[in-house]
Parts: C-alpha cells; structure tokens; sequence
C-alpha cells in the first residue's frame, strides 16, 4: 500500500514543502508494487450497485490476483495488476459506471454514514445523506479547479450520529435538526407533508483533521448552511482551500498542512457569500459527536427491512466472498464502509439470518464475539517492498492463537489486562499490524485512536503501543499473548 503520510520537510511554520506532485493511486493511475500494480477506486459514500460490484469481482479474477482490498475510506484497491492492463480496466470501469470523469478520479473522496436512513438513529429518520453524497461528487466531477484536490484530500458526511466525526476530514457537512416541533423523543425538528421528521440545516465543519486543541476542545472553522446548500458549500470550501494553499506556497495537500494563520476561513465565509449561500458562523461543539462503526450483524430498518452489516476479515475479500455479497438479497446494493466493512441493506426480515449464515461459512465477520473483527493490517511482504515482514500472516497467526487461547501467560508481556475495556472502547481495542514504520491503512483518529499499534521493526519483532505510548516489544511465541493483552489494557489518555 503506497504511503499515507506527509512527507517531512517543512518550512518555518511546520507546513510541509513538497516539490512534487500527489502520486496517490488511482483507478487509471496504476502503483508499482512487489506484487503487481496496484488500482485504488474511489467509492463516493462507498455505494455500488449488484451490477457494479459482480464486475469488481470478475476484474479481480482477470486482471488481478483475484481478491478486493477495502481501504480506510471505503474505497476499493485491486493488487497484482499487469503492467499492460491499464486500457482494459478503464474500459471496464467506463462500462459499469464507476469512472464519471477520468480527470476526477482520484479527487472523489467522499465517505458517509452508512446507516444513514436504515435504522433510525440519526438526525433525520426517514431520509440520509446519500442525496448530499450524489449532488457533491457531481459538483466535483463538474468543476474544473477541483482536479487540483490531492488525492487524499477527504470529504465526510455525517448524518447527525457522529460516526464520521473522527475520520479527520478536511470538509465535513453534519446534519442538524433545524427548530420546529418536537418528536416523541423531545427533539426539535421540521415536519414534511408525511409527518416525517427533517433536517433544515447542516454545520459545514472545515479542517477537522488539523491537530490543534483549545481549552473547550478541538480547533477548526464551522458554518451553518442550509441543508440544501450544503453539497455546494462543501465545494466551495474545498476549492478555496486550493487557492489558500497556492498562496501559502507548495506543499500543503491537506487542510492541516497550512501555515498558521492561513485564513481560509475567512476565504471560505466570502465564498459562500459570493455564491449567494447564506452561512452563519458557529461555535464549534467542544466535542464533535463520535459514534462507532456499525457493529457486525443485523439492523432493523425503519421500514421493515433488515441490513447486514460484516466485514472483511484484515480488509480483504476474495472474488468469491464479494461476489456472495451480491446473492443474499436485498434492495440492489452495497455499502462499502471506512471500517472495512460491507453494509447489505433492504432484506427480508425471514431470510436474514440465513443470509448472515451464509455469509459467515464463506469466511466473512458476522459478530463483534468473532476473533478476526477490530484486526487490521497492511499489506506487508510480499507485496510491499518497504515492508520487514509478512504483517498479514503474522496477524493471522497471531489472531488464531488468541482465538483459541494457545497464548501463553501475559505476565511475560508486563502488561495488566482489563477485561471490562477502556477508553470509551467496549471490550478489545481494535488493533492494526503495520509491515514497518510508514503504518499504512491505520484507523484514524476517534474512537479507532485508542487502537493498538503493532509495528514490526528490524530486529524481527513488534512494538506494540497505545496512543503513542510504547507498551511492550514482543516476538515469538509472545507477540498473540502481548498484542491480546494489549487491546484490555488500561492506557491513560
């Protein structure tokens, strides 16, 4: 997996200094790696439909080594590509509607709620934030500046619940319940023709990946916007951030890469105001709203129907499993999550659960109680050259031994387990295996900040650590019983 990080030469403000471009992958752009080429498709709020994601799985068979890598942000990546392939698999995306614009491609960063609009829990029941997700990739695709966006650049839409919160977006649109009268859970809200509870307005949060804390909680810009304006706002926020980064010199990709007293949020307030879009300024929560990743198993939605809600065991998925994931039912489409995960929305309540069996023999998590579920890893060797080891099979291995209890006593790793969990994270942290010290395809920051850290170094072992505080080096037969350990240990923030 190529590198996530900024580079380090920075100039007097602590703002990075490249003098290259974004070589981030792509679908058209191909990665060299140990293994192949590598093709990174992005996913606008993770949606395929069946059609979309049974060609994913036939270009993996023919072009690729056969398995679908889910990323940290719900896109998709093919591994072992030929070197001659390029041609072939943009025909092929072309054809299933998964390549709008090929000067876009790699700037459609966009994740979403993914149970927004099936299990009633957020801001607006009866609707989400897939209209948001549709209208802001066609503003992208339509707008020449926005070919200029890094490839890493991120888009976050939340439907109100928080779970996007702490992906560390540069934009992110939360929606907001706008004043009106109140439903049976007291919350104050606007009704349509149908009595269905909506949302007016939503907060147009800027830069809530820059690292920066006040007293009352994190620092970023914040303006309220109408519900409908708030696709258009996103943009606009995105392309002044362009221009800011032009002035301030090259370098800066993402939003926490500016120079201190950068302005973009004044830039950004006289963009709104020049497009005819009425923002407010608001004080920012002291805490943004942080819900988890949806849990593995099924989700009653608001009309009847069932979703299933698993993941892929270290992120990947054979053809097979994927294509499986078109068979059980539903209403047509998938739901590819940050988290790694694969949401099956609009099933028949009676069949679900012989669908979720189904799809745990085929070797998918179906359970929080499942070993596998919460473990992620890089790519490791062979595929990575920059890696120091086989990180997949070590966290198998060390996945199976844990799950069976072959581990031997944790007073060898030095660490006191707590088996009630920690740090808001109930039972085991999840945790990530990183091939070296690059830690591709880690969590981001919320609640995944808490995740174990395991790291292979050059002397043939991990460091395994907890927000940012080493625990413990393990090898051997120690590492499953150090990194389990781990993930019930209390760490103090």
């Amino acid at each position: 997996m190529p590198p996530t990080t900024s580079p380090t030469p920075a100039n007097g403000d602590g703002a990075p200094v490249r003098d290259r471009a974004d070589a981030c992958p792509g679908a058209l752009r191909l990665h060299p790696a140990d293994d192949g080429r590598l093709a990174r498709l992005r996913l606008p709020a993770g949606i395929l439909t069946f059609r979309q994601a049974r060609l994913l799985a036939t270009v993996a068979e023919r072009l690729g080594d056969g398995h679908l890598d889910i990323t940290s942000r719900g896109n998709i990546q093919l591994r072992g590509l030929g070197e001659s392939c390029g041609a072939e698999l943009a025909d092929l995306l072309h054809g299933a509607g998964l390549l709008p614009s090929e000067a876009h491609e790699r700037v459609r960063n966009i994740v979403a709620s993914p149970l927004a609009g099936l299990d009633g829990t957020a801001q607006r029941p009866g609707a989400d934030v897939q209209v948001w997700a549709r209208r802001l990739d066609e503003l992208l695709c339509a707008s020449a500046a926005a070919t200029a966006l890094s490839g890493r650049f991120l888009f976050a839409l939340d439907d109100g619940r928080g779970d996007m919160a702490g992906l560390g977006a540069d934009v992110m649109l939360l929606a907001q319940r706008a004043q009106g009268r109140q439903d049976a859970r007291g919350v104050r809200g606007t009704q349509d023709a149908r009595g269905a509870q909506g949302v007016d307005t939503a907060v147009l949060c800027i830069g809530t990946n820059r690292p920066e804390r006040t007293a009352s909680g994190p620092l970023f810009t914040a303006f309220q916007v109408a519900a409908a304006d708030a696709p258009k706002a996103a943009l606009i926020a995105a392309e002044t951030f362009l221009t800011v980064a032009a002035a301030a010199g090259p370098g800066a990709w993402r939003v926490r890469e500016l120079p201190s007293g950068h302005g973009l949020g004044e830039a950004v307030a006289a963009g709104l105001a020049e497009a005819g879009i009425a923002a407010e300024t608001t004080s920012p929560p002291p805490d943004l709203p942080e819900a988890g990743p949806p849990p593995p198993g099924p989700v009653t939605a608001g009309d009847g129907t069932t979703a299933l809600s698993v993941y892929a065991p270290l992120g990947r998925l054979t053809a097979g499993q994927w294509r499986l994931l078109t068979t059980v039912g539903g209403s047509g489409e998938l739901r590819v999550t940050p988290w790694r995960g694969v949401i099956v929305p609009g099933l028949d309540p009676a069949g679900a659960d012989a669908s979720l069996d189904r799809l745990r023999a085929a070797g998918l998590i179906t359970t929080a109680a499942a070993p596998s579920y919460g473990v992620s890893a890089c790519t490791g060797r062979p595929g990575c050259a920059k890696a120091l080891t086989d990180v997949r099979s070590d966290a198998a291995a060390a996945t199976r031994a844990a799950a069976t209890g072959a581990v031997p006593d944790t007073t060898s790793t030095g660490l006191v387990p707590d088996t009630t969990g920690t740090d808001a994270v109930p039972g085991a942290r999840p945790v990530h295996w990183s091939g070296c010290a690059r830690r591709c395809g880690r969590p981001a920051g919320g609640p995944g900040s808490g995740h174990v850290d395991v790291v292979a170094t050059a002397d043939d072992s991990y460091e395994i650590s907890v927000r940012g505080r080493l625990l413990t080096t393990a090898a051997g037969p120690e590492l499953a019983a150090a990194v389990a350990t781990a993930r019930t240990t209390t760490v103090t923030r």
